[in-house]
């Protein structure tokens, strides 16, 4: 009945080193207003200065985004009053923002949608106000960090569709390396524009649900309010063009203010800031940062390496570990596996053993190539397991040793003895071992052979190799001890 528009604007911190107009120190987490001056404070007389690699981190961006540069773009103060401005105007682009007219592609069940780019500008930031009690307090640090803030048209649909959008672009910038993407401490998060009106009438009353720490609560505060101005709509009452809250305790929407328009905030151009002319030395700095982005690349490795669609976005997760995963492949390569089954094996070990490590260890999937497995002893691993040199179960050992060892694989199977047996003579020997040793379990696998139970009988033969595999220090090939275990069986019964 009720047609949605959903429009995001996305704010990101850029990873610059210092703010965007001044030479301040930008981090997170300083104690509170140590990385100030009197530019970002805006006292009177003081002068801006552009951060050059603030003007190209946005760029690149906006190219990553299929947008537009334009021959000249520049700086407008944008008019408010609020605490955490000093200066009560923000340095912001307006008229001819940095990147114009983009679109990217998103799916979502299946289904291929375009959303388009409107603008990506770059603006300072303002402080930060921290309520406790009846006090606020204020910490300035923040104030003038560098700013990009993405506009979308509003082509989305759904609370899912803007979620997705969202973690798309936050990997697309941690690729890129202009943001780390930490929506908890607040370097990216977003603001939500949604109207609901009947099918083909156009955009209805627009409400925005301001700071969206998350993307799940993207999802939430947008699909709540679908459903509220739906109930709305249907009980024949006026939509109220606001800015709302999200309560993430109630998982409601809740009012902050009347919504304001452009005029409000009487924009003029900033005048101690000339015109930016990007030149073409400055453009080529620009496509040189440009890299593979992490959906193109999930689909690339989707067919160059034959996995499946989850296992090609969670390698593509992050670009250390995509790009860990192919230097992974292409040693196992090198060294004699075939690229499909290197692939796939390496695949399994990376995002089950190894990542659990990590997870374990804490260690940041962004920082996987600073681990002691390198991509090349993780190939050799894998190969030794192909080609029946150690077990899986000593393989994960092995793991964990070049962890705490910094030692290659090689070294650690000879150290330790986890060579592989794969002399029928020696297996059969602990195989006939386990024989005498468990010879109930043997009477009751031969009955579930003899009576067909399948089930019992695959548990009881496990058990079996299993009891092989142990007297053997793990070290036993598991097929052969199998066979064995089977013909023993079926010879008896």
């Amino acid at each position: 009945m009720y047609q949605t528009f959903i429009g995001l604007e996305v704010h990101i911190h850029l990873l610059t080193k210092t703010k965007v107009f001044c030479g301040c120190r930008s981090a997170f987490g300083d104690e509170p207003n140590t990385n100030i001056c009197p530019v970002c404070m805006g006292y009177p007389g003081v002068m801006p200065a552009l951060n050059i690699e603030a003007m190209r981190m946005g760029c690149l961006v906006a190219r990553a985004l299929n947008c537009r540069i334009p021959e000249k773009t520049w700086f407008e103060r944008k008019q408010y009053f609020y605490p955490d401005m000093p200066k009560n105007y923000q340095i912001s682009q307006f008229a001819s923002p940095l990147g114009q007219e983009g679109s990217v592609e998103i799916e979502w069940g299946g289904v291929k949608k375009r959303v388009r780019i409107r603008e990506c500008h770059l603006e300072e930031d303002a402080g930060k106000m921290i309520h406790t009690g009846t006090v606020s307090l204020l910490d300035y640090n923040r104030a003038g960090m560098s700013l990009l803030e993405i506009v979308t048209e509003p082509d989305m649909e759904s609370g899912e569709e803007a979620e997705l959008f969202v973690q798309q672009l936050r990997r697309a910038v941690r690729y890129l390396g202009v943001c780390d993407g930490n929506m908890e401490e607040g370097s990216l998060r977003a603001d939500a524009n949604i109207s609901l009106n009947l099918a083909g009438k156009g955009l209805g009353k627009k409400v925005e649900i301001k700071n969206l720490n998350s993307s799940r609560f993207i999802k939430l505060g947008l699909n709540y309010e679908i459903k509220r101005q739906a109930a709305l709509l249907d009980a024949g009452k006026t939509i109220v063009q606001e800015t709302r809250l999200w309560n993430e305790n109630r998982d409601e929407t809740a009012p902050m203010r009347t919504k304001e328009n452009a005029q409000d905030y009487r924009y003029f151009p900033e005048p101690d800031l000339p015109v930016f002319t990007p030149d073409e030395a400055f453009l080529k700095s620009v496509d040189a940062g440009l890299v593979e982005l992490p959906l193109p690349r999930a689909r690339r490795v989707m067919g160059d390496y034959g996995l499946n669609v989850e296992q090609a976005f969670l390698v593509c997760e992050e670009k250390a570990l995509a790009d860990y995963y192919e230097n992974a492949v292409d040693a196992a390569c090198k060294l004699g596996l075939e690229k499909k089954d290197a692939a796939l094996r390496i695949a399994n070990r990376l995002l089950s053993d190894v990542k659990h490590i990590l997870s374990r260890d804490k260690i940041d999937t962004a920082n996987i190539g600073s681990i002691k497995l390198t991509p090349r002893r993780l190939a050799e691993l894998t190969v030794f397991v192909a080609g029946g040199k150690i077990s899986n179960k000593n393989a994960k050992q092995a793991l964990e040793a070049v962890f705490a060892e910094d030692k290659d694989p090689a070294a650690l199977i000879k150290e330790r003895g986890w060579e592989q047996i794969n002399d029928p003579s020696v297996i059969s020997e602990a195989v006939k071992q386990v024989w005498a040793a468990e010879t109930e379990t043997v009477a009751s696998a031969r009955a579930a052979l003899e009576a067909g139970n399948q089930k019992k009988l695959k548990s009881l033969t496990a058990y079996l190799v299993g009891k092989a595999l142990a007297a053997t220090g793990g070290r036993a090939s598991p097929e052969i001890a199998g066979q064995q275990v089977e013909e023993l069986l079926r010879a008896e019964s």
